[in-house]
């Protein structure tokens, strides 16, 4: 009895090492309808087995980072896919992560890959303006993210929580492109115009879909979703003729010290090579490719085809922590 007492914990002793070098750990921020499936294919292609923990709508990419902060000293993820691209900035800001710099990921061009290695972009989604095209003509949709304070959007715009996800991102980006004066007076004019702030992006969608406002601010993936679903929307992909539009890749990155190193980096190479990038533009979050040569759907638009905003994910990562005590007073926390 000894024995076999002895051997059946040497056996769960085996079992447990092979299955821990045989697994990776993906925390994400990317909407589960949309993750789930590639990283299931690369489950698939693999053998890896992958152990995900996924954050909540509400507080988009914030929570996670909040988490792999806590968990600094006895890391327990390998991989952060975030759906924004600050957030990692911020990792690599405060430590955590390590260089890792994919063969997969050459051809991505290099605005959207770390210098040092520690982050590579991926298939991006852009800030856009959905309107009601039942409720605005094509002749009165605003064309710059500015117009949104203008009496005749008084009570009919909506903006998900600032203090999340990629509403954050894009406010302070308005500080770093605008500089924070003329930043500052676009947000209290927004807000002195009734600007209504819900609790996502999503929210924003089904409000301008369902005429309850005629325009909100949101970004690319669920703007389609309203489209694709038949709702009576249009997409404004804004200030084309000024600063451009916010684009926003995913982004991931290696956890430093992470339990499985190896197949962590297996994991980022399937996540930024072509065939995820074709992957999620056929999808119905509609990503657009970073490369040029990624085949997409008719309706989803290049990289190449939209003016994007002239900004260094950097600065928005230094600057979202310090303007987030403005950003809590603006939203009313």
């Amino acid at each position: 009895m000894k024995f076999i007492a002895i051997a059946c914990t040497i056996l769960l002793i085996l079992t447990k090492v092979c299955f821990a070098g045989n697994e990776v750990i993906v925390y994400t921020s990317e909407d589960k309808i949309f993750s789930e499936p590639v990283l299931l294919q690369f489950e698939k292609k693999t053998g890896i087995k992958i152990r995900v923990i996924y954050d909540t709508e509400g507080t988009k990419s914030t929570g996670l980072v909040n988490r792999l902060i806590a968990e600094k000293d006895k890391p327990q993820a390998d991989v952060f896919w975030s759906g924004e691209p600050v957030r990692p900035v911020l990792l690599k800001i405060k430590g955590l992560t390590t260089p890792y710099v994919s063969s997969a990921a050459a051809d991505i061009p290099k605005t959207y890959k770390d210098p040092d290695g520690h982050w590579t972009g991926f298939s991006a989604r852009a800030r856009v303006i959905l309107y009601n095209s039942s409720l605005v003509s094509m002749d009165e949709r605003p064309l710059s993210i500015l117009d949104l304070v203008k009496p005749k959007w008084r009570g009919q715009v909506a903006i998900a929580n600032p203090l999340f996800g990629t509403t954050a991102i894009h406010m302070t980006a308005l500080f770093v492109v605008l500089g924070d004066g003329k930043a500052r007076k676009f947000m209290d004019d927004l807000k002195a115009n009734g600007v209504k702030i819900v609790s996502s992006n999503s929210e924003v969608r089904r409000l301008v879909a369902r005429g309850e406002v005629k325009v909100g601010i949101t970004d690319t993936d669920d703007a389609n979703v309203a489209v694709r679903d038949g709702s009576a929307v249009k997409i404004v992909y804004p200030d084309e003729s000024g600063m451009g539009t916010l684009i926003m890749p995913n982004m991931v990155c290696l956890i430093k010290n992470s339990p499985n190193q190896e197949n962590g980096k297996k994991l980022i190479d399937y996540l930024v090579s072509s065939e995820v990038e074709k992957s999620l533009a056929f999808a119905m979050c509609a990503q657009m490719p970073l490369r040029h040569d990624v085949q997409t759907p008719a309706d989803v638009l290049t990289i190449a085809a939209i003016k994007g905003m002239d900004i260094n994910y950097h600065d928005v990562a230094v600057r979202l922590d310090e303007i987030s005590e403005f950003l809590k007073q603006w939203a009313g926390y």
